[in-house]
This record gives structure tokens, sequence and C-alpha cells, in this order.
């Protein structure tokens, strides 16, 4: 009765916490306030010191300050508590490469040195941007200082064997008294205000992740009348989000895609649909490969994530025009049914067509996959007759197949979805596709 009661109000609920429209009224009751106060557009920015994310933020800093009628109050942070990183020594090594890729796309200075920085050059750099802070001059000096530090760590400068534990220099960042006290209370307020990670901006109730994430401030400054230079026509974002392909590329014997997803990811709910859409216009042949859910692995989602990967999800859907927000969550039995079913149909030419089915109907239309009404609801849309769908049920090889896809995914370094291989090249996320369409059109390299 618990489980029915919940599927039944969770769509209700979701649909309403995530509606753009209740997002717009407290966006309007938030400046109603802070006008009424005479307050400035106050923008709090959380800088981990040892984060190559941050890094590329920081290098960003002086161009919002240009730009934008804003009060930037910086802060220092440790790393994300051990539940909110849960694959510590793969998101460490993934973060150095994923700054390097968003740094070859933007233009900014990281180089991924294979290896994490002395904990003393981050506890030197961590002491030279609290003295920023306090003298006022963070936006200006962070860009900088932070570029140095993994400049020389990559030139072998007092270098730091990440093999030897990078988890621990990131605990050892703590050692001066007083920087220890700032760290703490740069952590208190980013957990207090709903976050958990670094290179993280929050401006009136709403976080803003990364370069990746910096475009959506800036459309929400933009209609607030925040432009320094008003009269000027408006300049593109910073790092604007690339349009997805709407035409074919053109492209010769391009490589499959390897897609890794999870039923239960919302940004695996978002890429499906446009991964598959990128296939077509490239010509590539797309390799579908599900895993369970991180929670049913049992790697934690803490709250405050799941808070923030919701609303996040429901931005990046408005973004890319999709349905999204009437959720009905598929962890648990949901997950496992949809799962024989979609080996099912994989195996039956149907796969594609069921997971975009059962992506729309748990995160736009609040279906109950858990039940048989819901479930053949899915399939049948998808091709799949209810027959076929109990013989389904009845099969568990799709549990080994979903361990050798968890196993393939850790062998690439990564862990969580959705996750792409395309030839060379392994990413994580769905503002990834970018990549993915470039290494589809580039000659094939070795996977090393």
């Amino acid at each position: 009765m618990l489980m029915s009661l919940t599927s039944l109000l969770m769509p209700m609920v979701s649909r309403r916490l995530l509606s753009h429209e209740r997002l717009l009224r407290r966006r309007a009751a938030f400046e109603r306030t802070r006008r009424s106060r005479g307050e400035p557009h106050r923008i709090q920015y959380f800088h981990q010191v040892d984060d190559p994310h941050s890094a590329l933020v920081a290098q960003a800093l002086p161009r919002i300050a240009s730009r934008y009628d804003v009060v930037i109050e910086p802060h220092l942070v440790g790393p994300p508590a051990d539940a909110a990183a849960p694959e510590r020594a793969r998101a460490v090594a993934w973060a150095r490469r994923d700054a390097a890729l968003l740094a070859r796309r933007h233009d900014l200075a990281f180089v991924d040195p294979g290896r994490a920085p002395e904990p003393e050059a981050v506890q030197a750099l961590a002491a030279r941007l609290a003295t920023a802070i306090d003298a006022g001059r963070f936006v200006d000096e962070a860009g900088a200082a932070s570029t140095s530090l993994w400049e020389r760590t990559a030139a072998g400068v007092a270098a730091h064997d990440l093999a030897v534990g990078a988890r621990d220099a990131s605990r050892r960042l703590p050692e001066d008294p007083t920087l220890a006290r700032r760290l703490r209370v740069g952590d208190a307020l980013r957990e207090r205000l709903g976050h958990y990670l670094g290179a993280t901006f929050h401006y009136g109730g709403e976080w803003y992740w990364g370069i990746d994430r910096l475009h959506h401030l800036e459309a929400r400054l933009r209609e607030l009348g925040a432009m320094r230079d008003a009269g000027a026509e408006l300049p593109s974002p910073l790092f604007p989000p690339p349009p997805d392909p709407d035409a074919p590329l053109g492209l010769a014997d391009p490589p499959t895609i390897e897609f890794f997803f999870s039923l239960r990811s919302p940004y695996s709910a978002i890429a499906a649909p446009r991964v598959l859409a990128l296939a077509r216009h490239a010509g590539a042949a797309v390799r579908l490969r599900p895993l369970l859910p991180m929670v049913m692995r049992g790697l934690p989602v803490p709250s405050a994530k799941r808070r923030y990967i919701a609303a996040d999800a429901a931005r990046e859907a408005r973004l890319h025009g999709q349905p999204f927000g009437t959720i009905n969550d598929p962890v648990g039995r949901p997950a496992e049914r949809g799962l024989a079913v979609f080996a099912w149909g994989d195996r039956n030419g149907c796969g594609p067509a069921f997971l975009l089915s059962f992506m729309q109907g748990v995160w736009a239309e609040g279906i109950d996959a858990g039940s048989d009404r819901g479930l053949r609801r899915i399939a049948e849309r998808a091709g799949i007759g209810w027959t076929d769908c109990v013989q389904a049920l009845r099969d568990d090889r799709w549990r080994a197949e979903v361990e050798a896809h968890r196993e393939a995914l850790f062998a690439l370094g990564l862990w969580g979805v959705p996750s792409f291989r395309v030839g060379a090249l392994a990413v994580w996320g769905q503002d990834r596709l970018w990549a993915v369409r470039d290494a589809l059109a580039a000659p094939a390299e070795p996977l090393r």
C-alpha cells in the first residue's frame, strides 16, 4: 500500500516542485525582496583549490565581473564529502581529463598533468587565495594562481603521484588553523545553501556548476537587466551550449557510439533522444549499455545531490525542449523490470524505442513502471507486446549483461551515467555530446 501511495503522489509532487512557473514565481519573490533591501545582485562562488573545474571557473570570473553588475563573494571549500563522491579516485582523475577537454574547447588554460598537485602546493595556493579574498582581489588573482598550480604540476615541480593517494592530498588541505577555519565556514555555507561541489555559483536560491552551467546564470542576469553596458547589443554567453545537429553530418564510416545509461538517471533520460538523433544524423551505430542505478550498486546519493540533480535536469530538459518533471522514480523493482524488457527489446530490434518510451514514461509522464499496467503501456508503444514482456520478465540474463557494462565503464576510468565511448574518446555527461560529435568526425585513434 505504501509503494502504491508513493507512486500515486510522486508524479503530482514532482510536477509541482519542478514546474517552470513555480521557479519563475520564486525568482520574482527573491528579486522583490532584494530590491526592497537595496541589495546588489550578489553571487556566492565556492572555490575548491585543488579542483580542475574550479581552475577553469576562476579564469572566467573577471569576465563575469566586467560584463555584469554583480558582486561576487568567493568562499574556499574542501572536496565533497564521501557520500557525495563514492568513487573519489575515479572522480579526481576524470576531473582533470574533463577540464583539459573543456579548456581546449573554450580556449582556457589547463593541461592534465596526470597526477594531483602536491599537498604543500595546494596548501600554499589556498593561503594565497585566502589573502586575496580578504584584500578583495580574488576575482582578479584566482585564475592565474590556479593555472600556475596545474602548470607547475605538469612541469614536474614537486609532483605528487595520484596513485599514492589523491584522496589523502585533498584531506590534508586544512593544516593551517586559520585556513582550516575558513574552509569549515565555506563548507558549512555551501551545505546550508544545498550543494556539495566546488566550482559552483549560488544566486537567489539556485545553483550553477562550472562553466557548463554559467550560461544559465547569464541568462538570468540578462533578464534582470544586470548587463553593465545595457545599451549594447547582447553578446553571446561566455560559454554557450553547443546546439545539437538537426541535419545529416555527411560522415563517411563513423565509429560506433557506446552509450552507458541508467533507467533511473534523469541525465540519461535527457541524453537518450539526443544521442540517438546524433547517431542518425551521423550515420553511426549506437550500442546501448544499461547499468543498474547507483543506489542499487551500493553507491549513496545524498539528499542535497538528489535535489540539485532534479532541479538541474529540469533546467537542462527545458533547454533542449524535452518534457520532464512528472516523475515516478523507477528505483528498485521498476528499474529491474525495465532492464529485463529492454534486454529482450534490444535483442529483437526494439531497444532504442523501448528506452525512449521508458524514459519519457517515468521522467515526464509519471508512469509507474513497477506495475503491470504501467510497464505494458511503456512497452506497447515501443512495439513490444505484453506476452513478450511477460517472457522477458522471466529471463535474468540481463543481470550479467549490466554487470559487464559496469565493468567496461570502470575500465574506461568512469563510473557515472550517462557516459559515452567513441573510438579513443570516453566522456561522462549529457553535456558532452559535442565531444561525441567531434569524435565521430575525427580520424580513428587507438583507445588508451
